[in-house]
């Protein structure tokens, strides 16, 4: 993201790259509320946000509490207990907000929220796959 996008065109970029590159999960992603939200094949959503107020602060939270009871989040939000994760303040949110482990973020937001749709595609790929075998 160049200081000259404004948050809205970057949100635009990323809702045309899910919607275009992944086309097999995304049912739908509009901006609400100033954020980008997702709209996914199992009934579950990804909110991508980034803070207008906080220069490169950002999260990409995959929301499936009301599916399983699991949330996972990539994000930067430096919060102390967090401090002894080797890539702080990066960090991802697996199933629980309290399972925290290391996220090597590549660096641009369009990149992150490519590797985020990849890891999505993924779990429900597998768990369509356990629901039919």
């Amino acid at each position: 993201m160049s200081e000259r996008d404004s948050i809205d065109e970057v949100l635009e970029r990323l809702r045309e790259l899910a919607t275009s590159l992944y086309p097999e999960i995304v049912i739908d992603a509009e901006i609400v509320y100033g954020k980008l939200r997702i709209y996914l094949i199992d009934e579950s959503f990804i909110d991508v946000w980034i803070s207008r107020r906080l220069p490169n602060r950002y999260a990409i939270h995959w929301e499936r509490r009301h599916i399983d009871g699991t949330i996972y989040r990539w994000d930067n939000t430096p919060h102390e207990t967090h401090r002894h994760v080797p890539t702080f303040p990066h960090h991802f949110h697996e199933e629980h907000d309290h399972i925290v482990k290391p996220y090597h973020y590549p660096g641009n937001i369009e990149e992150a929220l490519k590797e985020a749709l990849k890891y999505v595609k993924e779990k429900i790929k597998k768990q369509h796959h356990s629901r039919t075998t």
